[in-house]
């Protein structure tokens, strides 16, 4: 469960910020402090809010306890936020190793649950590390008004997984 923490309103509409923070549990909740500020300031809030709030904890709790088995004061998760029209964009990017999902594990249940909450997951693994890129379309688009246009998944290549399904 996401605990809803008070964050100052913006003033300003944030359209690409890039940040980076030590892969460590304590940063889960700072992180979660700074998204639910960058998606006020594009006026997202409530269930939809939520939602993305939720996959990126997920996706950033994923790399915080599976991408650096080793751990070392270096590690890091990255967040790229952007928007476009009708949509935003998040991406959470590691530089540690892809640990495949055990076949039958008690765990695992949180990519599906990414792949529910948004509308496009996209999940790429490598030798540099893991990127997941979540989209969400916009309840109205902010700037143009209006209804968001749908959005489809891109096909991939190898280390590249589409999950689910478009909303």
């Amino acid at each position: 469960m996401i605990e809803k923490l008070a964050v100052a309103p913006s003033r300003e509409r944030i359209e690409f910020v890039r940040r980076l923070w030590p892969a460590q549990p304590r940063q889960l909740a700072q992180i979660q402090v700074e998204v639910r500020r960058w998606l006020a300031s594009i006026g997202l809030t409530g269930e939809t809010q939520d939602d993305v709030l939720l996959a990126v904890n997920e996706a950033a709790s994923n790399s915080v306890d599976h991408a650096y088995p080793a751990a070392t004061a270096d590690d890091a998760v990255e967040l790229i936020f952007w928007t476009e029209p009708g949509v935003v964009c998040i991406e959470i990017v590691d530089h540690g190793a892809w640990q495949t999902p055990a076949a039958k594990s008690e765990r695992g249940r949180g990519i599906p649950m990414m792949g529910r909450l948004m509308d496009s997951v996209l999940i790429h693994h490598g030798p540099a590390g893991t990127r997941v890129l979540l989209q969400r379309r916009l309840p109205e688009d902010p700037v143009r008004g209006g209804t968001a246009t749908r959005l489809d998944h891109a096909g991939g290549n190898a280390g590249t997984r589409p999950l689910l399904r478009s909303r």
